[in-house]
């Protein structure tokens, strides 16, 4: 290739490409979906004047105004309700917790307000609904602001459960989950805020939407599967990179991003292609996502059959979060914990 050829090459590619952060992805979604449709409502503590606890929704009032974005008090049962009463009448609110783990103060809301509405109505009652905020673990924040609510509420019926792990997945699913009818639980993660990836060009246009409910191969690979999803994901990637270079074993990674619906089929496909699988979660072990994937394939005859080897998890440790840092970094899964996994499952160790 010539040097003019080289550059304009170049050149081409780079205008396929932007870096983007989580962070930004997330206030990039939320700033379309509120110019796009003015019945969308950002409600929560500080998300307008003070642009979000963690900058997630700045300058998103000063574009808006108090009409569309409204700092509430420090009530997440009453705002809770109050979003709730406005998507009963014709508004799609996005109602923020500062985090999930503060959601338990609204959980009869949640559970018994939004999720079981549009089948107790039979079906003449829609909520359109997003409660979305930092889910899981954030360093040196203790057990009570640490817990991982992606099984607790992908258990509950009525709801839809999400849980992004990059930029594409974090724009492409809130905008999805802003516009679906139903209540979406809409799962992110504090430590992935600032990370940057790299994304198209079609991420970064106003119509780029993702689906609700379809998994992503974000590895391809031959040898096992790991289903992973959400900040888990960065660990699962960097696993994959030391299992490839220094062990010479080639994974193929399923980022599920929707936990409810789950998208089985998808891992069911890559289980038969590889004939291993095991799930990395934060989550505690016990009734966990993991738990349901291998469950699953224990109930697919396919699946079970092309499974050369029982499934196996990495999961959180089956304790309370702890505050002392050492003990919290013992408490969630690392790369080690999964390329040993991976290792054991193959025969390797």
């Amino acid at each position: 290739m010539s040097l003019r050829n080289l550059i304009h090459f170049s050149t081409k590619r780079c205008r396929f490409a932007s870096t983007l952060s989580v962070r930004e992805a997330l206030n990039m979604a939320m700033d379309e979906e509120l110019a796009r449709d003015k019945s969308v409502l950002l409600m929560g503590i500080e998300v307008g004047r003070y642009d979000g606890c963690y900058k997630v929704t700045k300058d998103l009032w000063k574009k808006h105004g108090d009409q569309q974005v409204i700092d509430t008090p420090i009530t997440e049962n009453g705002f809770a309700g109050v979003a709730i009463g406005a998507a009963f009448n014709g508004m799609r609110p996005i109602c923020e917790f500062m985090t999930m783990n503060f959601s338990m103060q609204a959980i009869d809301q949640i559970i018994n307000s939004a999720a079981k509405t549009y089948y107790m109505s039979a079906g003449r009652l829609n909520v359109p609904i997003v409660f979305r905020g930092p889910n899981g673990g954030t360093p040196g924040v203790s057990a009570q602001h640490s817990q991982d609510y992606s099984a607790w509420y992908a258990h509950c019926p009525g709801l839809k459960v999400l849980m992004p792990y990059d930029a594409e997945d974090a724009k492409g699913l809130l905008k999805a989950a802003v516009r679906d009818d139903n209540p979406v639980i809409f799962l992110e993660s504090e430590v992935m805020y600032p990370k940057e990836f790299e994304v198209s060009d079609e991420v970064m246009s106003p119509d780029f939407v993702l689906p609700i409910g379809k998994a992503k191969i974000q590895k391809s690979g031959t040898d096992l599967t790991i289903v992973s999803y959400g900040k888990a994901m960065h660990t699962v990637m960097e696993a994959a990179k030391v299992l490839k270079e220094n062990h010479n074993i080639d994974v193929e990674v399923v980022n599920l991003r929707s936990l409810r619906p789950l998208d089985f089929d998808t891992v069911a496909k890559s289980i038969r292609k590889t004939g291993h699988v095991i799930s990395v979660e934060e989550s505690w072990p016990v009734c966990g996502i993991g738990s349901e994937i291998a469950a699953r394939c224990m109930e697919d005859e396919k699946v079970f059959g092309a499974m050369k080897k029982p499934m196996m998890r990495v999961t959180g440790c089956d304790v309370p979060m702890p505050y002392s840092m050492p003990l919290e970094a013992k408490a969630l899964p690392v790369v080690d914990d999964v390329t040993d996994m991976v290792k054991k499952v193959l025969g390797k160790n």
